[in-house]
Protein backbone atom coordinates (compact mmCIF):
# COMPACT_ATOMS: atom_id res chain seq x y z
CA UNK A 1 0.00 0.00 0.00
CA UNK A 2 1.09 3.38 -0.87
CA UNK A 3 -0.59 6.98 -0.19
CA UNK A 4 0.90 10.10 -1.38
CA UNK A 5 1.05 13.09 0.61
CA UNK A 6 2.79 15.92 -0.56
CA UNK A 7 5.78 16.59 -3.00
CA UNK A 8 6.21 20.71 -2.72
CA UNK A 9 6.84 20.77 -6.67
CA UNK A 10 5.77 24.83 -7.30
CA UNK A 11 3.78 25.27 -10.56
CA UNK A 12 5.85 27.10 -13.04
CA UNK A 13 3.09 27.95 -15.74
CA UNK A 14 -0.45 28.31 -14.10
CA UNK A 15 -1.29 30.16 -10.44
CA UNK A 16 -4.13 27.44 -10.31
CA UNK A 17 -4.40 24.05 -11.54
CA UNK A 18 -8.06 24.35 -12.18
CA UNK A 19 -8.69 21.45 -14.15
CA UNK A 20 -7.52 18.87 -11.25
CA UNK A 21 -10.10 20.80 -8.97
CA UNK A 22 -13.02 20.52 -11.70
CA UNK A 23 -11.71 16.94 -12.01
CA UNK A 24 -12.08 16.07 -8.29
CA UNK A 25 -15.47 18.21 -8.07
CA UNK A 26 -16.79 16.18 -10.26
CA UNK A 27 -16.14 12.68 -8.70
CA UNK A 28 -17.19 14.52 -5.32
CA UNK A 29 -20.64 15.60 -6.55
CA UNK A 30 -20.70 12.01 -8.52
CA UNK A 31 -20.09 10.07 -5.03
CA UNK A 32 -22.83 12.70 -2.90
CA UNK A 33 -25.61 11.60 -6.10
CA UNK A 34 -24.67 7.93 -5.58
CA UNK A 35 -25.18 7.44 -2.07
CA UNK A 36 -27.44 10.47 -1.18
CA UNK A 37 -29.65 10.90 -4.69
CA UNK A 38 -32.66 10.39 -5.78
CA UNK A 39 -31.84 7.65 -7.92
CA UNK A 40 -29.78 5.09 -5.55
CA UNK A 41 -26.68 3.77 -5.50
CA UNK A 42 -27.57 0.64 -7.71
CA UNK A 43 -29.23 3.05 -10.54
CA UNK A 44 -26.23 5.02 -10.59
CA UNK A 45 -23.79 2.24 -11.23
CA UNK A 46 -26.23 0.41 -13.32
CA UNK A 47 -26.77 3.43 -15.66
CA UNK A 48 -23.48 4.65 -15.38
CA UNK A 49 -20.66 2.16 -15.18
CA UNK A 50 -18.86 0.37 -17.21
CA UNK A 51 -19.92 -2.81 -17.70
CA UNK A 52 -18.00 -4.86 -20.84
CA UNK A 53 -20.47 -7.45 -21.85
CA UNK A 54 -23.45 -4.35 -22.79
CA UNK A 55 -20.71 -2.86 -24.56
CA UNK A 56 -19.65 -6.30 -26.15
CA UNK A 57 -23.79 -6.79 -27.32
CA UNK A 58 -23.44 -10.25 -24.92
CA UNK A 59 -25.79 -8.64 -22.67
CA UNK A 60 -28.55 -6.64 -22.35
CA UNK A 61 -29.59 -4.13 -19.24
CA UNK A 62 -32.86 -4.04 -18.07
CA UNK A 63 -35.70 -1.42 -19.49
CA UNK A 64 -34.29 2.01 -18.58
CA UNK A 65 -30.59 1.19 -18.11
CA UNK A 66 -27.99 2.42 -19.22
CA UNK A 67 -28.61 5.94 -18.68
CA UNK A 68 -26.37 6.63 -21.93
CA UNK A 69 -24.95 4.76 -24.95
CA UNK A 70 -22.85 1.79 -23.62
CA UNK A 71 -19.63 3.58 -25.62
CA UNK A 72 -20.22 6.97 -23.50
CA UNK A 73 -19.97 4.73 -20.14
CA UNK A 74 -15.94 4.03 -20.88
CA UNK A 75 -15.93 7.58 -19.66
CA UNK A 76 -18.79 7.98 -17.24
CA UNK A 77 -18.03 5.50 -14.86
CA UNK A 78 -14.48 7.67 -14.02
CA UNK A 79 -16.60 9.55 -12.16
CA UNK A 80 -18.42 7.05 -9.87
CA UNK A 81 -16.40 5.70 -6.85
CA UNK A 82 -17.85 2.53 -4.49
CA UNK A 83 -17.23 3.97 -1.10
CA UNK A 84 -15.71 7.27 0.76
CA UNK A 85 -12.19 5.05 0.87
CA UNK A 86 -12.25 4.35 -3.03
CA UNK A 87 -13.06 8.15 -3.76
CA UNK A 88 -10.73 9.73 -1.06
CA UNK A 89 -7.69 7.72 -2.22
CA UNK A 90 -8.35 8.29 -5.47
CA UNK A 91 -8.95 11.76 -5.31
CA UNK A 92 -5.36 12.05 -2.99
CA UNK A 93 -3.21 10.91 -5.90
CA UNK A 94 -5.04 12.99 -7.81
CA UNK A 95 -4.41 16.22 -6.02
CA UNK A 96 -0.74 15.39 -4.62
CA UNK A 97 0.07 14.80 -8.55
CA UNK A 98 -2.44 16.18 -10.64
CA UNK A 99 -1.96 20.01 -10.43
CA UNK A 100 1.59 19.71 -11.39
CA UNK A 101 1.26 17.04 -14.58
CA UNK A 102 -1.73 20.05 -15.49
CA UNK A 103 0.80 22.68 -14.80
CA UNK A 104 3.27 20.72 -18.04
CA UNK A 105 -0.06 19.92 -20.02
CA UNK A 106 -2.39 23.14 -19.78
CA UNK A 107 -5.82 22.78 -18.70
CA UNK A 108 -7.88 20.89 -21.51
CA UNK A 109 -5.17 18.69 -22.43
CA UNK A 110 -4.95 17.65 -19.25
CA UNK A 111 -8.29 17.24 -18.88
CA UNK A 112 -8.19 15.20 -22.14
CA UNK A 113 -5.02 13.44 -20.63
CA UNK A 114 -7.42 12.41 -18.06
CA UNK A 115 -10.50 11.21 -19.72
CA UNK A 116 -7.97 8.99 -22.62
CA UNK A 117 -6.51 7.63 -20.02
CA UNK A 118 -9.80 6.47 -18.03
CA UNK A 119 -11.56 5.08 -21.18
CA UNK A 120 -8.08 3.15 -22.10
CA UNK A 121 -7.99 2.04 -19.12
CA UNK A 122 -11.69 1.22 -18.94
CA UNK A 123 -11.17 -0.86 -22.48
CA UNK A 124 -7.72 -2.62 -20.90
CA UNK A 125 -10.28 -4.14 -18.07
CA UNK A 126 -12.83 -4.91 -20.42
CA UNK A 127 -10.67 -7.32 -22.72
CA UNK A 128 -9.55 -8.62 -19.63
CA UNK A 129 -11.72 -9.60 -17.02
CA UNK A 130 -13.30 -12.81 -16.55
CA UNK A 131 -16.12 -11.11 -15.05
CA UNK A 132 -17.65 -8.78 -17.90
CA UNK A 133 -21.23 -8.83 -16.49
CA UNK A 134 -19.74 -6.89 -13.55
CA UNK A 135 -19.96 -2.98 -13.67
CA UNK A 136 -15.88 -1.29 -13.67
CA UNK A 137 -16.24 2.02 -11.73
CA UNK A 138 -13.87 4.71 -10.31
CA UNK A 139 -10.58 7.15 -11.51
CA UNK A 140 -8.27 4.59 -11.01
CA UNK A 141 -7.22 4.12 -14.73
CA UNK A 142 -7.64 7.83 -15.24
CA UNK A 143 -4.84 8.53 -12.32
CA UNK A 144 -2.87 5.47 -13.51
CA UNK A 145 -1.98 8.01 -16.24
CA UNK A 146 -1.29 10.43 -14.18
CA UNK A 147 0.91 9.11 -11.75
CA UNK A 148 2.83 7.40 -15.17
CA UNK A 149 3.25 11.20 -16.38
CA UNK A 150 4.50 12.36 -13.10
CA UNK A 151 7.24 10.09 -13.41
CA UNK A 152 7.67 11.09 -16.83
CA UNK A 153 8.08 14.50 -15.63
CA UNK A 154 8.94 14.66 -12.26
CA UNK A 155 11.36 11.65 -11.77
CA UNK A 156 13.97 12.58 -9.10
CA UNK A 157 11.36 15.04 -7.51
CA UNK A 158 10.95 13.48 -3.67
CA UNK A 159 7.37 12.66 -2.17
CA UNK A 160 5.94 12.48 1.37
CA UNK A 161 3.98 8.83 1.61
CA UNK A 162 2.65 6.66 3.43
CA UNK A 163 4.18 2.59 2.86
CA UNK A 164 2.73 -0.64 3.83
CA UNK A 165 0.91 -0.33 6.99
CA UNK A 166 1.09 3.73 7.43
CA UNK A 167 4.98 3.81 7.54
CA UNK A 168 6.05 8.09 6.45
CA UNK A 169 9.13 7.97 3.97
CA UNK A 170 10.57 10.83 1.66
CA UNK A 171 11.71 9.57 -1.36
CA UNK A 172 12.27 10.33 -5.02
CA UNK A 173 9.10 9.89 -6.74
CA UNK A 174 10.86 6.96 -9.22
CA UNK A 175 11.14 4.74 -6.10
CA UNK A 176 7.32 5.36 -4.56
CA UNK A 177 6.08 5.49 -7.99
CA UNK A 178 8.08 2.44 -8.95
CA UNK A 179 6.80 0.80 -5.72
CA UNK A 180 3.40 1.47 -6.31
CA UNK A 181 3.76 0.04 -10.04
CA UNK A 182 5.14 -3.14 -8.72
CA UNK A 183 1.83 -3.57 -6.58
CA UNK A 184 0.02 -3.04 -9.55
CA UNK A 185 1.71 -5.41 -11.58
CA UNK A 186 1.71 -8.16 -8.93
CA UNK A 187 -1.81 -7.47 -8.03
CA UNK A 188 -2.45 -8.14 -11.70
CA UNK A 189 -0.86 -11.28 -11.95
CA UNK A 190 -0.26 -12.67 -8.96
CA UNK A 191 -3.83 -12.67 -7.85
CA UNK A 192 -4.98 -9.31 -6.18
CA UNK A 193 -8.64 -8.36 -4.88
CA UNK A 194 -10.95 -9.67 -7.14
CA UNK A 195 -13.11 -6.20 -6.54
CA UNK A 196 -10.51 -3.80 -7.89
CA UNK A 197 -9.90 -4.01 -11.74
CA UNK A 198 -5.91 -4.18 -11.83
CA UNK A 199 -5.63 -4.36 -15.19
CA UNK A 200 -7.01 -1.03 -15.49
CA UNK A 201 -4.90 0.33 -13.57
CA UNK A 202 -1.87 -0.47 -15.99
CA UNK A 203 -3.69 0.01 -18.92
CA UNK A 204 -3.82 3.69 -17.64
CA UNK A 205 -0.53 4.03 -16.59
CA UNK A 206 0.94 2.62 -19.92
CA UNK A 207 -1.32 4.86 -21.89
CA UNK A 208 -0.35 7.85 -19.31
CA UNK A 209 3.53 7.08 -20.28
CA UNK A 210 2.48 6.94 -23.99
CA UNK A 211 0.45 10.43 -24.60
CA UNK A 212 2.62 12.40 -21.94
CA UNK A 213 5.26 13.29 -24.36
CA UNK A 214 2.75 14.22 -27.15
CA UNK A 215 0.49 16.32 -24.65
CA UNK A 216 3.17 18.36 -22.72
CA UNK A 217 4.18 21.58 -23.11
CA UNK A 218 6.59 22.00 -26.05
CA UNK A 219 9.87 20.92 -24.37
CA UNK A 220 12.53 23.90 -23.26
CA UNK A 221 16.25 22.37 -22.74
CA UNK A 222 17.06 25.77 -20.96
CA UNK A 223 14.15 25.45 -18.82
CA UNK A 224 14.22 22.21 -18.31
CA UNK A 225 17.79 22.37 -16.44
CA UNK A 226 16.82 25.56 -14.59
CA UNK A 227 13.63 23.33 -13.25
CA UNK A 228 15.91 20.26 -12.23
CA UNK A 229 18.34 22.29 -10.47
CA UNK A 230 15.40 24.10 -8.49
CA UNK A 231 13.70 21.11 -7.75
CA UNK A 232 16.61 19.21 -6.48
CA UNK A 233 18.01 21.94 -4.28
CA UNK A 234 17.97 21.73 -0.64
CA UNK A 235 15.28 22.77 1.13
Amino acid sequence: MFLPLHDGVPLKNMKTPLATRCLIGVCVIAYLATFYGPLGEDAMVGGFGFIPSVLFGTEVLPEGYPFVPAELTLATNIFLHGSLFHLIGNMLFLWVFGDNVEDAMGHLRFILFFLLCGMAASLAHAFITTEPHRPLIGASGGVSGVVAAYLILYPRVKIWGLFLKGIPLHLPAYWTIGFWFVLQFAAAFLGGDDSVGWFAHLGGFIVGAILTPLLRRRYDPVLARVQAQELQAPR
